[in-house]
């Protein structure tokens, strides 16, 4: 997907908060070291998922699916090919911010075995509308849970 497409995605998905990205946004983004794309269904448009990898930590910087397609499975599909290729880079745990207004990926997250272990104040800033807060969400990865340091 180019940014042009993942943006116009992304703004049907995100209307006010957390505010859509740019295609600029997003072609800056994918240039960023340990930076990758998830696609799903392949070569639909119809849901992405943004991650990045840094040492041992992956950050799952955004996840949007189309309106239509929810609520098939590919938001899961989707979390979890974003945990795979983390995973496959090396790292050992994955973090996330979900807004606490967005009961759907909550649910989502915790679905798929991500814990809550943070708040962050105002951290849906901007956009229209009083500032929300945001959940931060932490999952080890698969082979991660018996390593000791």
């Amino acid at each position: 997907m180019t940014p042009e497409a993942l943006a116009a995605l992304h703004a049907r998905c995100f209307v006010a908060r957390p505010r859509p990205w740019s295609a600029a946004e997003f072609a800056a983004m994918l240039a960023g070291a340990g930076v990758f794309l998830s696609v799903r269904p392949e070569g639909f448009a119809l849901a992405f998922a943004l991650g990045r990898v840094a040492g041992p930590e992956a950050e799952l910087l955004t996840l949007a699916v189309a309106p239509e397609a929810r609520r098939a499975g590919i938001g899961a599909a989707l979390v979890a090919a974003f945990e795979a290729e983390a995973a496959a880079r090396g790292a050992e745990e994955a973090w996330l911010e979900v807004s606490v207004e967005n009961a759907a990926g909550r649910a989502l997250y915790a679905r798929a075995g991500w814990i809550a272990v943070g708040r962050r104040p105002r951290y849906y800033a901007d956009g229209p509308g009083p500032a929300t807060d945001a959940l931060a969400l932490r999952k080890p990865l698969r082979g991660a849970e018996g390593k000791t340091n």
